[in-house]
């Protein structure tokens, strides 16, 4: 699947606006980009590495050239792109669970949309507005977000073991080396494949 890279999934999802409705979404936005704590739901999601909502307006929709006619458009369009570890499903369970209002929120203004709870409708809801992606790029397909973490905290130790080392004794740089195990031995993650993705 092109929407597979390793442990990374990616998710593109676009859904029609009538074009009235885009004005309130896009207050609902500058809100949401300006009160920081209501988007912390969305950020304590760790398996998230990315979420994006973007409004295309209908008369700004791509037109790819003098080949493809111009077309009377009367919806705008509310894209939907996320990055994220684990399957399909994981990911639209957590989403429903603990950002329905979130979500309801800011898709509530497109066609058809169910709600987010109860689950199932809107898994058929998001099946049926999600596209493949082509092609897809991870610089690390086989780490998660939380490993990605984790290698910054052992970095961040690291480096300071390395400092500390240059003026230590074969003692001193025991000790400190033992004290840098027991640190980072929580965030030494595993790489390897992904589980299924359905």
């Amino acid at each position: 699947m092109s929407n597979v890279n390793g442990k990374v999934y990616a998710m593109n999802v676009i859904t029609p606006m009538r074009p009235w409705k885009t004005f309130a979404l896009r207050a609902i936005f500058f809100a949401l980009w300006h009160i920081k704590p209501l988007q912390s739901d969305l950020i304590n999601l760790s398996f998230i590495e990315f979420a994006r909502w973007v409004i295309i307006p209908r008369r700004r929709f791509p037109h790819l050239g003098h080949g493809q006619e111009k077309e009377d458009l009367k919806y705008d369009y509310l894209l939907f792109f996320s990055n994220f570890n684990g399957t399909w499903n994981q990911y639209i369970d957590a989403f429903s669970a603990v950002l329905s209002k979130g979500l309801n929120l800011i898709w509530r203004w497109s066609d058809k949309f169910p709600g987010s709870v109860p689950v199932t409708p809107f898994k058929e809801y998001i099946a049926r507005v999600q596209f493949d992606t082509d092609y897809y790029y991870t610089a690390y397909p086989h780490a998660t977000a939380n490993d990605l973490k984790s290698a910054h905290v052992v970095q961040e130790a690291f480096d300071a073991l390395s400092t500390q080392a240059q003026g230590s004794t074969p003692e001193q740089f025991a000790e400190a080396y033992r004290d840098f195990v027991l640190q980072v031995q929580c965030h030494l993650g595993e790489t390897g494949e992904a589980p299924v993705a359905c």
